[in-house]
């Protein structure tokens, strides 16, 4: 009976809390109004979730987070450097592959989409077998050490977490 009322209890959780954090008023009415959407979306939407993907290691997630958020911070600063200090004539602006070990869509979805977040880089395309991701830097002096940065700041926590 809880599986089928709560299929996604993580999903619910954070629907509740989004859903608090858009009105911005907590009050009884919100908390039931966030409650059924974190009830009825899971539910409704759970024919389309067939390999629900599991989390291996999810308190990792929380380490992941703290990491990107650190590593956004420092590449804005280093974005804003560069536009305003720094010639273009100066810029190595480059296109890495990094070779991925990860397996399932989900990791490679959030690693790519973490690259892109980060400001200086974009993932610009994933190989046809999953296998290479493709991204371009603004500025990378030397190109291996972005991607073996990329490969040990976040591959590797992605894969403790999805693997």
């Amino acid at each position: 009976m809880i599986k089928k009322l709560f299929p996604h209890p993580v999903l619910t959780l954070l629907l509740v809390i989004v859903w608090q954090m858009l009105v911005n008023k907590i009050t009884l009415g919100n908390i039931v109004l966030g409650l059924g959407l974190g009830i009825a979306v899971p539910i409704l939407t759970g024919a389309y979730w067939p390999d629900r993907p599991r989390l291996k290691n999810p308190l990792m997630i929380v380490e992941y987070i703290l990491v990107v958020l650190w590593d956004i911070c420092v590449a804005n600063v280093r974005v804003a450097w560069i536009i305003l200090f720094r010639r273009n004539a100066d810029l190595h602006t480059t296109w890495i592959t990094v070779p991925l070990d990860l397996q399932t869509p989900e990791a490679i979805t959030a690693l790519a989409g973490t690259i892109t977040m980060t400001p200086g880089t974009v993932s610009s395309d994933l190989s046809a077998d999953g296998r290479v991701l493709l991204v371009h830097c603004l500025d990378a002096g030397h190109p291996d050490d972005v991607r073996d940065e990329i490969k040990s700041r976040y591959e590797r926590r992605l894969k403790e977490i999805f693997e």
